[in-house]
């Protein structure tokens, strides 16, 4: 299917950026869409999709802000439905793990009469380099409402990974990968592990709930994405995804990375000096 584009909604997010970089590598020629790009598209305007779909016979579909949000569902629906309409033939869902609402998403896709794949993830790695923790890794504190649950986080490249493969091999379609990294860790862990890495101590802070989204709401965030980080801290981050998966193996035939592997990476590029850290990442 080298001979239509693949279409990738959100192609300047942390993984569609890389499941880009992958495709246009081994050949395929791509769609990436977003805001800002030409055709646009946004989730918000469904008079945008359209134009995105006509052309394309398989997507990889990255929902903002999160399929978690109350209001996902019927829009992956309507979405669906669309593409249905112009011709898909097969759709690649990044979804969350341990979230009912995602869950709900990934349930219309898998009842759509598409081929379909669902890439389930764990908390991404790489928020502590490319997210919003990047700055009170700088500053030398991390401050967050986790205490002690443990989360095997997963490195995105292995997420890019897994979505490169369901797109090129027809194999793989029609099944759920759940992905995660291969070690479980809390917090306290991680930035333990991060502060050796950088040589320059940081240290993790556990805080309140209602003290976290004061800031967040103090930095101007909207209320969807407050309610979206009260939902995950609160609601799917309870231990429910505690658990190392091993849906990277299944797809790859190799393990996922480990932790230590992505601070090599990260610190290789200079991500985390504290001279013009925030520019860089």
């Amino acid at each position: 299917m080298k001979d239509s584009p693949i279409l990738l909604i959100g192609k300047t997010a942390k993984t569609g950026l890389r499941v880009d970089q992958r495709l246009r590598a081994l050949g395929y020629s791509t769609r990436g869409v977003s805001r800002s790009s030409s055709p646009a598209f946004d989730w918000e305007d469904a008079s945008s999709w359209r134009a995105a779909l006509e052309g394309t016979e398989s997507a990889y579909v990255t929902f903002y802000p999160d399929l978690a949000i109350p209001a996902a569902e019927d829009t992956i629906r309507a979405f669906i439905a669309l593409a249905k309409d112009v011709g898909l033939q097969h759709l690649v869902l990044l979804s969350g793990r341990g979230e009912q609402g995602a869950e709900s998403a990934e349930s219309v896709l898998m009842n759509s009469g598409l081929d379909w794949n669902v890439v389930r993830a764990n908390w991404f790695m790489q928020n502590f380099s490319e997210g919003f923790m990047i700055e009170g890794i700088v500053e030398g504190e991390l401050m967050l409402p986790a205490g002690d649950i443990v989360e095997p986080f997963i490195d995105i490249d292995d997420i890019a990974d897994v979505a490169v493969a369901t797109l090129t091999r027809p194999e793989l379609r029609n099944r759920l990968f759940e992905v995660s990294g291969p070690r479980a860790m809390t917090f306290t862990q991680c930035v333990a592990e991060i502060s050796e890495a950088v040589g320059y101590p940081v240290k993790f802070t556990q805080i309140s709930i209602e003290e976290f989204l004061y800031a967040l709401r103090d930095q101007g965030l909207p209320e969807e994405m407050l309610w979206l980080m009260n939902e995950l801290f609160t609601v799917v981050f309870d231990g429910r995804n505690s658990n190392p998966t091993t849906g990277v193996e299944e797809a790859l035939g190799r393990p996922a990375t480990d932790f230590s592997e992505y601070l090599r990476k990260v610190t290789a590029t200079g991500a985390w000096h504290r001279s013009g850290l925030l520019q860089q990442a």
